[in-house]
């Protein structure tokens, strides 16, 4: 494999996976599965156990356990609003997962549709930003406009776009990155348009934040979601909105709880261990980088995240080009900031699913099929072929590993069938 001039993280390699106990276990898996959920911290973990081992309550309680639970929350939403760019954390809403949220938030946002309304989606797009849109859209009479990728690049169309877009356009719900290739999408663009014509956006940044930083206040969009666990926390999911919609819109609650936002959209009680994982989980991602405030270690750290996944990125693609009868998706190797270190692979005479198993084997994790974003797998036209290989690389993820994947990857490829 060629050699590239080191970055950072890559000098630190060996202490950073050290944090990880998942990383320390003999013999040790590859973790190529990060879109599927990153591995998590000692720290995180840590978190988890210690909040529970103080003695945990429900908020507003009179005794030091609730006080210290309202704390914990106020802490966490301080922590994602920084992480994110919020303006305040207020505007931070807490939830089941990232899929149970946007359900949730659906029927709040859609409440005003009517008949000859639409709706812009996209085919990028994990079913977990997309199924919720679409079933509402059924129950209002709305029409849904798909967003299509242009090439096996895997950008969309924003010309389309353009022509979708009109004044009875209620919402834009696109990717911030693509789940299977790693294609970043241009949501500042789409936010501005979908601006013209008063459409509200709902952007699904899960697969962006493990890779790359986002700021909710230069993209200006109304609303963002995310999931904790691909960035190295707890199953949580995370959903920024603009005060504003966040007081106006009416959320389906139980009748006591608060009617104030962010606690009016926030459906039963939280799961305050997740929380206390969730503020070490931002405090990880900035302790990669350095600075004076969290903010300043943040953007740090997600630069030097960014520069070691590039580099990494530059030696997968190249083994990938060597390969034969094999097709990749997704941004190729002359433009790597339009692309996550997310690979999606099909084999011209191979079922993707029989080579995940084949890796397995050998302790290589990864995905196959449709990885719930089956629209964008049917217009690859790989949907009778068993979908693409997923291969997701984080900033734990080391050189060796992906030499390592490329050798059992090449004896799989040269066996004669693969049952």
């Amino acid at each position: 494999m060629s050699s590239y001039l080191q970055p950072k993280i890559a000098n630190n390699i060996d202490y950073i996976r050290q944090q990880f106990p998942a990383l320390q276990v003999k013999p040790t898996p590859v973790y190529f599965d990060g879109p599927g959920g990153t591995q998590i911290p000692n720290v995180v973990i840590q978190s988890i156990s210690a909040y529970l081992q103080q003695g945990n309550s429900n908020l507003g309680g009179h005794f030091l356990a609730s006080q210290q639970t309202v704390a914990l929350v106020q802490t966490a939403r301080e922590r994602m609003a920084i992480l994110i760019g919020a303006p305040s954390s207020e505007n931070i809403i807490f939830g089941a997962n990232m899929t149970t949220l946007t359900l949730h938030m659906s029927r709040s946002i859609s409440e005003s549709w009517q008949a000859g309304d639409n709706i812009i989606l996209s085919e990028l797009d994990h079913a977990g930003n997309r199924s919720a849109w679409e079933r509402i859209a059924i129950e209002r009479g709305v029409k849904v406009h798909y967003l299509t990728i242009s090439d096996k690049q895997c950008q969309l169309d924003l010309q389309q776009f353009d022509q979708l877009l009109n004044e009875r356009t209620r919402l834009v719900a696109v990717t911030a990155a693509s789940n299977v290739t790693g294609t970043l999408t241009d949501i500042e663009y789409i936010v501005q348009k979908a601006k013209t014509v008063n459409a509200i956006s709902y952007i699904d940044a899960v697969h962006l934040l493990p890779h790359r930083r986002v700021d909710v206040k230069q993209i200006d969009c109304d609303f963002l979601a995310c999931s904790v666990y691909k960035f190295f926390g707890p199953h949580l999911g995370v959903v920024y909105g603009k005060k504003h919609l966040l007081n106006t819109l009416h959320p389906y609650k139980v009748i006591p709880a608060p009617n104030y936002a962010p606690n009016c959209w926030e459906t039963g009680t939280l799961n305050f261990e997740a929380l206390a994982g969730t503020i070490s989980a931002v405090d990880y991602i900035a302790s990669l980088g350095e600075g004076s405030t969290l903010d300043e270690q943040l953007n740090d750290a997600y630069s030097n995240i960014i520069e070691y996944e590039q580099y990494l990125t530059k030696l997968f693609l190249e083994e990938t080009n060597r390969l034969e009868n094999v097709t990749l998706y997704g941004i190729p190797d002359h433009n790597l900031n339009r692309r996550t270190p997310t690979f999606a692979l099909s084999f011209e005479a191979h079922d993707p699913n029989n080579i995940a198993r084949k890796l397995g084997e050998k302790s290589i994790c990864t995905w196959s099929g449709h990885l719930y974003a089956d629209k964008l797998i049917e217009a690859l036209s790989l949907s009778e072929s068993g979908g693409v290989l997923r291969v997701g690389l984080t900033h734990y993820n080391t050189i060796e590993e992906v030499g390592y994947f490329f050798e059992v990857l090449n004896k799989i490829l040269d066996s004669s069938t693969v049952e």
